[in-house]
């Protein structure tokens, strides 16, 4: 996975989605809330030690729901290593790596070889 790269980002914003094409062949699809309840920084995951890790299975269980919390605004790229996105309520602080957003695909494929 260290040189798992997308080849193309995409955000359907009436769709509430963004798709993930990466460079090995895969697809992923994440719904505007998984993205946004799986945000990486120190404010959602409760502190400093909490960030970065794997995804829970909690975030792969939250209900597509619109609020402006799920509201995507922008998405800028970090470096060459990952994304930021930016939503309607402000919040901009997680930075969602590669390898990280790979292991969120909540594809039937990438759940069950993460169990």
């Amino acid at each position: 996975m260290d040189n798992l790269k997308p080849a193309g980002i995409t955000v359907d914003r009436q769709k509430r989605v963004m798709t993930i094409n990466w460079n090995d062949g895969h697809t992923s699809e994440y719904s505007f809330t998984l993205f946004r309840v799986a945000c990486p920084c120190a404010e959602c995951r409760g502190g400093h030690e909490n960030m970065g890790g794997h995804p829970t299975p909690e975030m792969f269980a939250a209900e597509d729901e619109d609020t402006p919390a799920t509201r995507l605004v922008n998405i800028e790229a970090v470096g060459t290593y990952g994304i930021t996105p930016e939503w309607e309520d402000g919040h901009h602080y997680g930075i969602y790596n590669w390898n990280y957003l790979r292991k969120l695909c909540p594809c039937p494929v990438c759940r069950v070889e993460a169990e």
